[in-house]
Parts: structure tokens; sequence; C-alpha cells
């Protein structure tokens, strides 16, 4: 911080998108509301700029007049406050997560709010961990419900499981192929499948491009799921799903935004980092990756292997 002399360098200097993780049982707004109350402190931290003065002129018309120079009372921070407020800036969260969901947040700040907007509108990739309780389920289908079944779980192998994976992936690719009107046997799916992953046309119909069970403990498991216009709801009854399939009960215990994008959990500023200071140098990361991801032919890196997975799983 040593450079920024004053806090309107500093303030020119936000714009652009930033990378947060949100921690469980916090709300998007509650995330925004904390950053912004911590980069206000940390900009009237700095030097900021002395009150204006007021002229002031007095005296008889037909005379002389006297002009004064006085303190503004309307300039003057004891009494229109601090000279950075949160309504000062204009910030928006690309994908909204909700309470229960942890992790990888991108936040747009100032001009920023345009590239999020951008990026949104781009239908990009989450990845998500879903973890999961075999042998339970309750009314919400979180593990904070009330239980309303137990049973057992012991009789499931990993094979059972990685089996239904394929077999939920391989329905997936089929979908992907009906939402863009092509046989997913032909030729066209094959030239369509080339160019790169292919979205829906909406951001109502979530599809998911690959799932794979990572961990399995029983009675825990944990499940990589990399999809697109997903929502809690959907999450949940997915974990639900996958236990009815199994012959047994399942609950989501936690759920873990791990990448958007190419936007990581290793680029995600934790809580206590969020200052002026790290938020200007994670900034700067995350511009830069947002414009190297719109030289790329697809919007999205690292997820070509998606569609050869599914390939081989449909062959």
């Amino acid at each position: 911080m040593q450079h920024l002399y004053t806090s309107e360098k500093a303030f020119k200097l936000l714009n652009g998108v930033v990378c947060l993780y949100k921690p469980s049982g916090v709300s998007l707004r509650s995330c925004r509301h904390n950053l912004l109350l911590k980069l206000c402190k940390d900009l009237n931290s700095l030097e900021v700029r002395p009150p204006e003065d007021r002229v002031v002129i007095t005296g008889d018309t037909t005379k002389e007049l006297k002009v004064n120079i006085e303190p503004s009372y309307a300039d003057n921070i004891l009494v229109v406050g601090p000279r950075y407020q949160s309504e000062d800036f204009k910030c928006i969260w690309a994908t909204h997560l909700a309470s229960r969901i942890s992790g990888v947040i991108i936040m747009g700040i100032n001009s920023g709010t345009k590239m999020v907007y951008q990026l949104d509108h781009n239908y990009p990739i989450r990845t998500y961990h879903l973890h999961g309780q075999l042998g339970l389920m309750t009314k919400n289908m979180f593990i904070d419900g009330k239980v309303v079944e137990k049973g057992r779980y012991d009789f499931i192998k990993r094979e059972n499981v990685d089996k239904l994976m394929s077999t939920i992936q391989a329905s997936s690719q089929k979908k992907m192929f009906e939402l863009a009107g092509v046989d997913s046997q032909s030729q066209t799916a094959y030239e369509l499948a080339e160019k790169g992953l292919i979205r829906p046309s909406t951001n109502k119909e979530p599809l998911i491009y690959g799932i794979n069970c990572i961990k399995l403990e029983l009675p825990n498991f944990v499940l990589e799921v990399n999809i697109i216009n997903e929502y809690e709801n959907y999450l949940l009854s997915l974990v639900h799903e996958i236990g009815l399939k199994l012959r047994c009960s399942a609950t989501c215990t936690a759920i873990r935004c791990i990448r958007y994008s190419a936007f990581n959990i290793e680029q995600a500023l934790l809580n206590k980092h969020w200052n002026l200071e790290y938020i200007l140098k994670n900034m700067k990361e995350c511009n830069a990756m947002y414009k190297k991801l719109y030289k790329l032919p697809s919007f999205l890196t690292n997820t070509s292997f998606l569609i050869q997975k599914n390939k081989r799983i449909s062959t």
C-alpha cells in the first residue's frame, strides 16, 4: 500500500472483478455489505482530500462588499460523514449462491459490473463438491432438516456408485444434444461436439457436463459435479436421487463451489483478506484472466475433456 499515497488513486484502481470465498450460512448480500464496508474503512484511513471552503460575500450592496473564505459545513466530514461510503460503489455478483452453499463467488466492482454481466451471460461452467451421507433422509434434503427415514448402507460398493455416475453423465450428454435439436448418434452431433461444449440457449435448464465420486467412506461420500444453470434445490435433489437409485436414502451435508469458469478456489480471498491491499492484487490477477478468456475460441478453459469423456461413456 506504500505506492497508494491518496485514497483517490486507490479508488480509481477499484474497477474490475474479484474472486472471493463465501462461507456457508452467509448470504451474498451480507458478503457484498462486508466487502464494501472494509473497502470504505481502508480508503478513509488513507490520505483524503481536505474539506472545501465556501465563499461568503457580506456587506451593504450599495457599498464595497466583503469577500470571506469560510469552512463549508456541506463538505465537513463531521457533518456529512466519511469521504467514502458503501453507496459510492457499484458492486454485483455473478451467479447467485444460496446461503447454505460455500465457495467461489465473482464480484464486479464499479466498471467490473459490466464484466460480471458479460461473464454470467456466457453461461460458464461451475464445479461443485457435494458432500452427502447415506442411510439418512431429511424433510428438506439437507442435514439440518427433520429426519424422516434411516436405513442400511453397508451393502453399497464402489463399483455400484461409479456405474451410477456413468449412467447419469451419459443421460445428461443425451439431454445436451436434445437441447441442441440434434441426434446424439449423428454426424451433426459429432461436428457440434468438436466445436466445443454445448450449452443451453437459456439459463433455466440445468445441465451436468461431468459427475464423479471422488471420495467414498461409508456412510459419507463426496461428488464432484461440473454443471451449468444449477440452483440449490437441484443440487440437493441430485444427492437425494442418487441415494434412491442406490436403493438407499441420502442427504446432502455440504455444498461447496470450487470453480467458476477459470476462477478456482485457490484464487478466492478469505474473509480475513477482504481489505484494500489484497482486493487490488486479486483484482489485477482476475482482470488479466478475464481478458485471456475472451481471446480463446471457447469461453471456458480446461473443460474440453468432458466432451471426450462423455463420448467414451456413450459408446
